[in-house]
Formats: C-alpha cells, sequence, structure tokens
C-alpha cells in the first residue's frame, strides 16, 4: 500500500482507535504500584501517542502531499542526483519517456491524444551538469493534430515546492486538467507543460542554485532541460518559447530563473513563493561561504543593486494566512516599481500556504503566463 493511500490512512486511524480503547480498558489493571505497573503505563501511554502522531501525519502528508512514496520518505528512491556524464557523451540528449497516463478529471480515459492530449512520466537529463530526475511532460492535443504536425509549440516548465515530487503537480494541482480547459474555452494557447521537483539533487534542497563544488540546479534547469526537450519534442525557439512557474520553493525558483535567465524564460509566475534562498539542514552550505553568490540569490537585494531584467513577473498570495508573504511581497513590488522587471500580483483575501489556494490562483496564473508566449511556428 502507497504511503498517500487511503488504506493506509485507514489502518492507522483504526489501530489508534484500538490503541485509545485498549489504553482504557486495561488502565485499572496498571495502577498498582512498581516498576512493573509504571512501565505498563509509560508504554500505553508512549504507544498511544505515537499511533495518534502516525495518523496525524498521514492525514497532513496526504493534505499537503510533502512525500508522495515510501521511498520519497525514506530516501530509498531512484530519483536522486543521477549521474549521466559519459552516458551522454555522443549520444542523443534527449528525454526518456517511461510511462504514459491519463489525463484526469477531462473525460479523457480511452480518448485519443489528438482530443485530450497526452501525459508522459519522464526522465529528464542534463548533458552538461550530469544531474537527471523523474517529471511529466503534458503534450496538448494540437501536437497530435494534422494541422499541427510542423510546428513547433511554447512550454511552460512548472516546478512544484520542496519536498514535493513532480506528481502533485498532476495529483493535487491537475496542470494538464487546467491547461486543457484552458485551451478548449479559448484562455491559452496549444502550450508543452513539464512538470518538475524543484531539485534534481534530491533529497538535498538546492534552491535553484548552483552550488560552489555541488550540484549545478540553474544550469540544469536554464540549460539542460530545455535542450532535453527540443531533443526530444517539437518546442519552440527564440523569445517566448519557454515560461516557468511554480508554488512555494518552485515559486521561489521561477522567479530567481526568469530574472537570472530572461533570454531563456519569457516571464515567470510564483505561487506563494519567496523572495530569497532557504538556508537550513536540507540545504547545506549552498553558496560556499560567499556572501556575495548569498546576495544574488536574493532576489530583492538583486532588483536594488544589479541591473533589472526586461522580464514580466506574475506573484500569486493571499493577505492572511500564508505568514509573512504579503509583507514580502510588497517590498518586491516597491522595488521593481520603475525598472524593466514589470510586476503583476494575484491577491487573494484569504489561503493557506497549501494546494487548494494554488488551485484557486493557477487558471489565472496560465492564462497570464500565455499572454507571454510565443504562438506554435
Amino acid at each position: 500500500m502507497g504511503l498517500t493511500s487511503h488504506k493506509v490512512l485507514a489502518l492507522s486511524a483504526l489501530l489508534s482507535l484500538l490503541a485509545v480503547v485498549g489504553t482504557v480498558r486495561i488502565w485499572p489493571r496498571l495502577a498498582g504500584r512498581g516498576w512493573l505497573p509504571v512501565l505498563g503505563r509509560l508504554g500505553t501511554i508512549v504507544g498511544t501517542q505515537l499511533s495518534v502522531i502516525c495518523t496525524l501525519a498521514l492525514l497532513a502528508n496526504n493534505s499537503f502531499a510533502f512525500y508522495s512514496s515510501w521511498d520519497d520518505l525514506l530516501g530509498t528512491g531512484e530519483d536522486g542526483p543521477v549521474t549521466i556524464q559519459n552516458q551522454l557523451t555522443g549520444r542523443d540528449p534527449g528525454v526518456q519517456r517511461l510511462s504514459t497516463e491519463n489525463v484526469r478529471d477531462t473525460g479523457a480515459t480511452g480518448r485519443a491524444p489528438e482530443q485530450a492530449g497526452r501525459l508522459e512520466k519522464v526522465r529528464l537529463p542534463g548533458a552538461s551538469t550530469g544531474l537527471s530526475t523523474e517529471g511529466y511532460v503534458y503534450l496538448p492535443p494540437q501536437y497530435f493534430q494534422p494541422g499541427y504536425r510542423d510546428k513547433r509549440f511554447p512550454a511552460v516548465i512548472a516546478v512544484t515546492g520542496f519536498p514535493g515530487d513532480a506528481r502533485n503537480l498532476v495529483t493535487k494541482l491537475n496542470y494538464p486538467s487546467v491547461q486543457l480547459k484552458l485551451i478548449e474555452q479559448g484562455g491559452a494557447k496549444p502550450t508543452v507543460l513539464v512538470l518538475m521537483r524543484p531539485s534534481p539533487a534530491m533529497p538535498r534542497d538546492t534552491e535553484c542554485e548552483d552550488v560552489p563544488g555541488g550540484p549545478q540546479a540553474d544550469r540544469y534547469f536554464s540549460a539542460d532541460v530545455p535542450a532535453a526537450l527540443r531533443a526530444s519534442y517539437r518546442i519552440a525557439s527564440g523569445p517566448g518559447a519557454f515560461g516557468v512557474i511554480g508554488n512555494s520553493t518552485g515559486g521561489y525558483c521561477a522567479l530567481k530563473l526568469a530574472m537570472r535567465h530572461p533570454d531563456v524564460f519569457a516571464a515567470a509566475a510564483s505561487l506563494s513563493g519567496y523572495y530569497r534562498a532557504a538556508e537550513d539542514p536540507t540545504t547545506g552550505d549552498l553558496f560556499g561561504g560567499d556572501q556575495g553568490r548569498r546576495d544574488r540569490a536574493d532576489l530583492g537585494w538583486r532588483l536594488a543593486h544589479l541591473p533589472a531584467p526586461a522580464t514580466a513577473l506574475l506573484v500569486g498570495g493571499s493577505r492572511e494566512g500564508d505568514g509573512d508573504y504579503q509583507e514580502q511581497t510588497e517590498r518586491f513590488r516597491a522595488a521593481a516599481q520603475g525598472t524593466a522587471t514589470k510586476v503583476s500580483a494575484i491577491t487573494l483575501d484569504s489561503g493557506g500556504h497549501n494546494f487548494t489556494t494554488w488551485s484557486r490562483m493557477l487558471p489565472a496564473a496560465l492564462g497570464w503566463l500565455d499572454g507571454h508566449l510565443a504562438d506554435p511556428s
């Protein structure tokens, strides 16, 4: 049974209930003095609390999608910093297709790709960095239609939060379904979606940085991933070929990538993203003790001290319920005023740092991003 399955949650809840009932029933027998009754009372208390905590942890994980599998939780999966340097030498550095899945919640089951598009699970190699990670590619219906046979499509790279899995962008935010509905309603042009996790060096949180002596995550996202996609799919070149969007850590990555590489990413959208790289046990030393590197990873500092890039950014979040997001965002928008960096905003009255809030903003964010992408050509 998978970590996020309802069966695991139900079993844990049942065990918690049995532990509580069992404790109530045997407690009178443990009322005596001596080591054995004391140890018995301690054991029942600890056991009951652990079972309840496990149930609550599973419930929180199912709601917020911190970990998508047992391997993800235990760090035993294969989606780590896979080294592929020699494997790619003299070979096609393209995307490795692993499987094909249905597009959820669209009645797409059994429909041909030219009607609903196609969702592929893939591994995205990094020819220059030696990094690799799994993700998903959604190809819109037009990709398979005769009228678009010779067309190249714009692409949007979507990045989830840390330590989330790329699958959360399918199961929790449902990017393919949202994009398909926008296309069908005329709210977006046919666009390829690339769904990824924020670090190609799991379990380390790279914050999309080129770490001195470590993973070159910035280069992976800004150079390797576009190159791999173009080697495998009909992806456009030139201005407006790529946009980037993300939530939480992915939102920070999206903004930073667009600000650092406006020649690659035409625009970026951030849903509850932050503006300065996190530094904690999951990141390790991202900057090699270099304060200059640390400053340049602070997006507000960049606007104040470096030439503002000519790019378009969208920041989305809520006034209440998401920590100090609103205060940080107001400072960032103020720093961008009067510069070549144009910042738009989606502001909800309330909403937490969760998938429910991001789902509310996603259609508008994708629609805004679409306005900065090139048409298939």
